[in-house]
């Protein structure tokens, strides 16, 4: 039974909000961050998901009306994945004008060898992929790598690297790799997963699922991920809050020596500091013969 006409129309409003939302957010992320320049060639790095697609949705909207002139190249990278539909990108990203290169790298063979059966395969998976997407960026003249992640990633990673590495980190909007030779953003870091879903909904875009690591369902990520979904549930606009939070940073209120110097606040300049092994002794030696 099809939709009423009254329906279809709603929808298409509806899906013509999102879309608007969508795109400001990823304009105020680019505006904030400084993300894209004059004459940059941004490689979007597609992986077949919601989050890629809408990426590139996003920038190719952008891009016409954009202040500054810059370059889109879409990437995949084939992992050799048993049952991947090779022909489902490049036969979408060819239909839509967009130039693209597909990355043929047996990663698949190597991640299923050296990590053992039911073991996380994400970490080792996602430095293989993100070398060889690096390697062909600083081939072809790229200057941006635009990754897919959204908000919602953001505060995941916030959260793991809290439980379970005790630092308070997560993915940064942009950023330089290690190396020094290329500049990351993240268009969507604004944008949250389940606008990001409907989107793609809304568009019908190819979903292509990732058979590597999908069935792994008792990862820390989706540990968090839960914990998140229960908070805004009990709690609505709690994680927008929280990524609020983390822009709002206050290093005189948290405990890093590093961020902010503690020992010199209220010093007066004639009193002497005994060092830490002294005060770790309890005392000076001195105290013994008084």
């Amino acid at each position: 039974m099809s939709a009423s006409p009254d329906a279809t129309r709603k929808q298409t409003f509806e899906a013509g909000k999102l879309a608007k939302r969508l795109r400001r957010q990823v304009g105020q992320a680019i505006a904030d961050y400084g993300m894209i320049e004059e004459g940059d060639k941004v490689m979007v790095c597609l992986s077949g998901g919601k989050d890629s697609y809408t990426l590139l949705d996003m920038l190719l909207s952008l891009q016409a009306k954009a202040p500054v002139r810059f370059e889109i190249v879409a990437v995949n990278l084939d992992q050799k994945q048993p049952d991947f539909p090779a022909h489902v990108l490049p036969e979408y990203l060819t239909a839509r004008g967009v130039p693209f290169h597909v990355i043929e790298q047996d990663t698949y063979s190597v991640v299923t060898r050296v990590i053992p059966q039911g073991k996380t395969m994400c970490s080792l998976c996602s430095r293989m992929r993100r070398g060889a997407l690096y390697q062909w960026a600083a081939d072809n003249g790229v200057t941006r790598i635009a990754l897919g992640h959204h908000r919602d990633d953001i505060l995941g990673t916030f959260f793991l690297n809290m439980f379970y590495q005790g630092s308070l980190k997560a993915m940064p909007p942009k950023l330089l790799s290690d190396d020094g030779r290329h500049v990351v953003i993240r268009p969507l870091a604004y944008c949250r997963e389940d606008d990001i879903a409907a989107y793609a909904e809304s568009r019908a875009f190819p979903i292509i699922p990732c058979n590597l690591c999908g069935s792994q369902e008792n990862m820390q990520r989706k540990v968090v991920k839960r914990m998140l979904a229960d908070w805004e549930k009990a709690h609505p606009g709690r994680s927008e809050t929280i990524f609020r939070a983390m822009g709002n940073i206050a290093p005189s209120q948290l405990t890093d020596r590093s961020l902010f110097d503690f020992a010199s606040l209220g010093a007066r300049d004639d009193a002497s500091r005994p060092d830490a092994h002294a005060w770790l002794a309890g005392g000076d030696s001195h105290d013994e013969t008084d």
